[in-house]
């Protein structure tokens, strides 16, 4: 009879697990790691259309160069190291490890990074496609240092809110993404807002249970539902989770841009040839 009770008790306190569609390594060149590509995961979850994982070394020179973005806005995380930045609206600065660089660009911009600390750099970079109202808007940066990110619990808030914690970016509506930090054995149960739909998680350490494993450098996307997620660390383990509404259009692409439409991508494109003309007036740009 005491048998039998435990068993009808069961479904009572089992937490069901959201499956996971999708799990992998993503590519490696060089120092960089592409975990999301707008062509491939980027349609399975977005607004969250490219994601990198990347280790710099302090060599002083810029990243990529200075280049140019339209109808996205890019986000990135200094993990370890420090972030020095420019960008064509006149801002210039340096992010220290935790803080987050937010280039919203928009209509279009041009930005330029490179490490400037005797230790490497450690970063999660991130695009978002923008809504169709804000994907030709003004371009606009936020530098945020390390004391303004919120924190609840294991939980920093890069954007979006959670618990008592809300971000200080301007970002659109529908989206939360959050970076975990987790001592071994903990669990942390996520129940996204209603409607966020879209749900992943990249491992930077450790390993996340949720059943399944997920290693550190592995990246696992969720079935489309909103219901709960559940970790439980293997060693201390931190990691980066998005959920969000789900981006409506379809990702109308460019080499450095995303946009609904082409009539979008066109106007997003002439901006940055116009801005592109300036810089290299300037001696920016070869």
């Amino acid at each position: 009879m005491t048998r039998l009770t435990q068993k009808l008790a069961e479904p009572e306190t089992f937490v069901a697990s959201r499956r996971i569609v999708f799990q992998g390594r993503g590519a490696t060149r060089g120092p960089i790691t592409r975990l999301v590509n707008p062509s491939d995961l980027g349609q399975l979850i977005k607004p969250f259309v490219f994601l990198d994982r990347g280790e710099l070394p302090p060599t002083g020179d810029t990243f990529f160069g200075i280049h140019p973005h339209s109808g996205i806005a890019t986000l990135t995380i200094a993990l370890s190291g420090g972030l020095q930045y420019e960008d064509t609206t006149g801002q210039s600065g340096q992010v220290p490890a935790g803080g987050l660089e937010w280039m919203k660009a928009g209509a279009g911009a041009w930005h330029d990074g490179r490490v400037y600390t005797t230790e490497p750099l450690k970063f999660f970079q991130l695009w978002l496609a923008l809504p169709a109202e804000l994907e030709n808007s003004p371009a606009e940066g936020q530098y945020i240092p390390p004391e303004q990110v919120e924190s609840d619990g294991p939980v920093r808030v890069v954007l979006g809110r959670y618990g008592n914690a809300r971000s200080p970016i301007r970002a659109p509506e529908g989206i939360n993404y959050f970076h975990v930090r987790l001592k071994a054995g903990e669990t942390w149960r996520y129940q996204p807002p209603h409607g966020h739909t879209v749900g992943w998680i990249a491992v930077y350490e450790g390993v996340a249970e949720t059943p399944n494993a997920v290693a550190a450098g592995e990246i696992a996307v969720f079935d489309e539902s909103d219901a709960a997620l559940e970790f439980t660390a293997q060693g201390p383990t931190s990691f980066v989770i998005g959920s969000a509404i789900k981006h409506p259009h379809d990702l109308v692409t460019g080499y450095y841009s995303v946009h609904t439409t082409p009539d979008a991508l066109e106007q997003g494109e002439a901006e940055i040839k116009r801005i592109g003309n300036i810089l290299r007036a300037a001696g920016r740009l070869r």
